[in-house]
């Protein structure tokens, strides 16, 4: 991920081995690791339990908020394509009964935002 990208708050793939060295202490028994991505200083994994936020807070990063979200409050998703002149995609996630989404995440061309709504449809839908 170019540093103008993440710069920009774009979202760039992260290994899953390196999401389970770093955060694996969060995931209960057989739970995995599926997807993640990484922003500046913030993380969102998927796992094939939930969805996991990480919030890096202030300015020495010391604080961090660990946010989990069920995948059965999840009420509905979308994403935006990146365009021509439009440099990322975008996700949006609703969770429970609210009307603003509750996740916006924009990623760099580098992902395949398609990769991310199957992720995501196949927790949700099924």
């Amino acid at each position: 991920m170019g540093i103008f990208s993440a710069m920009l708050g774009n979202a760039g793939s992260v290994s899953q081995e390196d999401l389970l060295k770093k955060y694996g202490q969060l995931l209960i028994d057989n739970e995995e690791i599926e997807m993640g991505f990484k922003l500046i200083r913030d993380t969102f994994i998927f796992t094939n339990k939930r969805l996991i936020l990480v919030d890096v807070q202030g300015l020495t990063g010391s604080k961090t908020e660990y946010k989990s979200i069920a995948y059965k409050s999840i009420t509905r998703f979308s994403i935006e394509t990146a365009g021509t002149f439009d440099l990322d995609a975008e996700l949006k996630i609703w969770v429970s009964s609210e009307l603003q989404p509750s996740i916006v995440k924009q990623f760099n061309k580098s992902v395949n935002v398609y990769d991310v709504q199957k992720v995501l449809a196949h927790h949700v839908l099924g």
